[in-house]
């Protein structure tokens, strides 16, 4: 370490990103969660259209949200939803946004692989994607967040530069892998799910009060959003991110970026900075 703190480009306070994951399961399955809390017998079919609705509606409604506030968004696809929903993960790359790695299917976890399958696993999915986009994946984040010893150098092997598996930092950093470096940028701990049957008002509320703390208190900040196409997708979740997306950008202090873009930036000018947190947390 050099000892040089770490900024953001033209000294921004504080760095928002937003990623929305675009997920499918395997066929017969619903997702895991639902906002029907009555348990079901056989196949939940009411379940698998309740999933479906992120590659039929949900990312149209996302892409077109970010696109009003001129953000850059990274949608973390699911490989299969680019053989289901062709048009729509087409259309993501088309409107400006980052298409990232997100498995095969959501059902279908890293750490239920050996290592060769794993590197298969990994390989197909960002191949798939490629073909679909006409624009290879600059990152990955594991279905379910569940990565393995072996996943980051996989990645770095495959020339990915970023993953947003784990949690254990607050402002990205560069790591190495044994195949290269690649960027480590954390997520959020507060996705849309967490509100699925309570209030979408939360995300107003936790997201705010996060962003002004970090802008206020520990530039330079870094403040992740993360949502669901089949649930952050619906007017209920999407009108609450229309109204903390206006908020935000009353601020000229804010640097709205992809994780590509932040995972460029760490990597070419900011590599030996001081993330650690005596440089951010400040005593009382």
């Amino acid at each position: 370490m050099t000892g040089r703190a770490f900024a953001w480009p033209d000294g921004k306070r504080i760095a928002v990103t937003v990623n929305a994951m675009l997920e499918t399961w395997s066929e017969g399955k619903a997702p895991p969660y639902g906002v029907q809390a009555s348990p079901k017998t056989g196949i939940d079919h009411s379940g698998i259209a309740w999933g479906s609705y992120g590659g039929k509606v949900g990312v149209w409604r996302l892409m077109a949200l970010l696109n009003r506030h001129g953000i850059r968004g990274t949608f973390c696809v699911n490989a299969r939803c680019a053989e289901i929903f062709p048009e729509a993960v087409a259309a993501i790359v088309q409107q400006g946004h980052d298409v990232a790695g997100h498995g095969y299917l959501q059902d279908q976890l890293l750490t239920a692989l050996e290592p060769a399958e794993e590197r298969a696993a990994i390989r197909r999915s960002i191949d798939i994607l490629e073909r679909a986009t006409g624009q290879r994946p600059a990152g990955w984040i594991s279905p379910v967040t569940a990565f393995t010893e072996h996943t980051r150098k996989f990645l770095a092997a495959d020339k990915l530069i970023w993953h947003g598996d784990a949690r254990d930092t607050d402002l990205p950093s560069v790591v190495e892998t044994g195949a290269g470096p690649i960027v480590q940028i954390p997520g959020s701990d507060f996705t849309d799910n967490r509100t699925l049957r309570s209030s979408p008002q939360d995300i107003w509320d936790v997201y705010k009060e996060t962003f002004d703390y970090l802008r206020e208190c520990e530039p330079p900040g870094f403040l992740a959003l993360s949502l669901h196409c089949h649930f952050g997708g619906r007017p209920m979740i999407t009108a609450v991110y229309e109204k903390l997306f206006g908020y935000m950008r009353q601020h000229n202090d804010v640097w709205f970026s992809s994780f590509g873009e932040i995972a460029r930036w760490v990597m070419d000018a900011q590599r030996d900075a001081d993330t650690h947190p005596r440089r951010l947390i400040k005593k009382v």
